[in-house]
């Protein structure tokens, strides 16, 4: 792999962390995703379970994880189960771990070859009183393809239908939305190397450029980096087009006046980063757009000081609403009548600012996380308002990664260039 795994430790603390929402005699299944096809016999590039490779860090197809913390053997108290290397897949793609670097990589000591798991589980499911089985169960989730999560569980369920059957997801949001310092780690690195691509683009950007050219300077500094890529579609929005949140095409050319919204990130050991920057294609703002630009400013670092352990994140969310009101009655953009015959359902800001602010961020970039609790030290998430006028063709975006420490919190992005005046001196130096 490209990337330094976390080490067995970390991993360990994760299944710990698992465990100890178990009921007594519970045996958990994790499942590995598919290789997913595309056409002909191409297949999509390779991601792995987050909840699978929190748990032990395999970053392999046809892997499964049992945890049964109660089992009468002690060998069975974790089992993993990998697939076997043959001279074929070793000629074709290269080896897969063997069993000695499965026990390296995740501290589990009993490792078995996938081929062994429908001759070990008739055993483990006569044992146990409980089966946890997982599931994607994130709020935003849209999932049409059957997984191999799902598919499992629906043969598990005809097989064993007596079984008294739970959910893992809920104990998977919870635990995952507390970040290890391990994966602390992992994530200022991705924050880092989007540091470092950010700073390469902003030599190359002129009248003339086209938005794919600037999405190509940046995936060759994240790959430089180690970095499997974009952790997600990245925007390179200009002109207009950052007035469109979710603009992806980023084929057309960069104008004089124009300002580029790039919503980008890299992702380091399946460690999302997420940032947006607003750049000024001929390197310097206009009057206008500074003055949008700072309001925004404005709003996201007050956005940030809201943000501490036992604030709930829908209170926060409205007292952001409160200050971009504020912005955008400055701005010229909203009136007090506006305000005061606004409908509470949808606040008049919505006209400019449609989304939320903050988001978990982890192995997801929209990653799971417990949306209905106090925020709790660990939490890493999204800062990112904007403002977006679109009968002026300019849309403002700022947005930095944050850890929410017991005192406050530590920007994972401090050191990306994020001043209007740093910025345009980046640009014309």
């Amino acid at each position: 792999m490209k990337y330094t795994p976390l080490n067995a430790s970390t991993y360990r603390q994760h299944r710990d962390g698992f465990k100890s929402h178990l009921t007594p005699g519970s045996l958990a299944i994790f499942q590995s995703n598919d290789i997913m096809p595309t056409n002909a016999d191409g297949t999509m590039p390779f991601r792995q379970s987050s909840d699978l490779l929190y748990l032990c860090g395999v970053d392999q197809e046809e892997t499964v994880l049992l945890i049964f913390p109660d089992a009468h053997n002690t060998a069975h108290k974790e089992i993993l189960f990998v697939k076997e290397t043959s001279e074929e897949i070793a000629i074709w793609e290269g080896a897969k771990l063997t069993k000695e670097q499965a026990r390296e990589l995740t501290g589990i000591s009993t490792v078995h070859w996938i081929s062994d798991f429908h001759k070990m589980l008739p055993a483990l499911m006569a044992e146990a009183r409980s089966v946890y089985l997982n599931s994607n169960e994130h709020t935003r989730a849209k999932v049409e393809v059957e997984t191999r999560d799902a598919r499992f569980g629906k043969w598990l369920r005809e097989q064993y239908p007596l079984h008294n059957y739970e959910r893992s997801a809920p104990i998977m949001h919870r635990i995952r939305s507390v970040k290890s310092d391990g994966e602390i780690k992992q994530m200022q690195t991705a924050c880092n190397i989007t540091d470092k691509a950010f700073r390469r683009i902003l030599g190359m950007i002129k009248p003339g450029v086209y938005e794919y050219e600037i999405q190509a300077e940046l995936a060759h500094e994240f790959l430089m980096n180690r970095s499997r890529g974009f952790a997600y579609e990245p925007i390179i929005a200009s002109g207009f087009n950052a007035c469109v949140l979710h603009y992806i095409a980023n084929n057309q050319e960069c104008k004089a006046g124009d300002v580029i919204l790039m919503d980008v990130g890299a992702e380091y050991g399946n460690y999302a980063s997420d940032m947006t920057r607003c750049v000024p294609v001929s390197g310097r703002f206009t009057e206008r757009q500074k003055e949008v630009y700072n309001a925004v400013l404005r709003v996201m670092r007050g956005a940030m000081n809201l943000l501490r352990p036992g604030v709930f994140l829908s209170d926060y969310h409205v007292q952001v609403g409160k200050m971009m009101e504020e912005e955008l009655l400055k701005l010229g953009l909203l009136t007090q009548e506006d305000i005061n015959n606004q409908n509470p359902d949808w606040p008049a800001y919505k006209k400019y600012f449609m989304h939320g602010t903050s988001h978990f961020i982890g192995l997801d970039v929209h990653d799971v996380g417990l949306w209905q609790e106090p925020i709790k030290a660990g939490n890493v998430f999204t800062v990112e308002p904007g403002i977006y006028i679109r009968e002026e063709n300019l849309g403002i975006r700022l947005e930095n990664d944050i850890l929410i420490t017991e005192n406050g919190f530590v920007d994972l992005m401090a050191n990306i260039p994020l001043e209007a005046d740093e910025i345009e001196a980046l640009m014309n130096a």
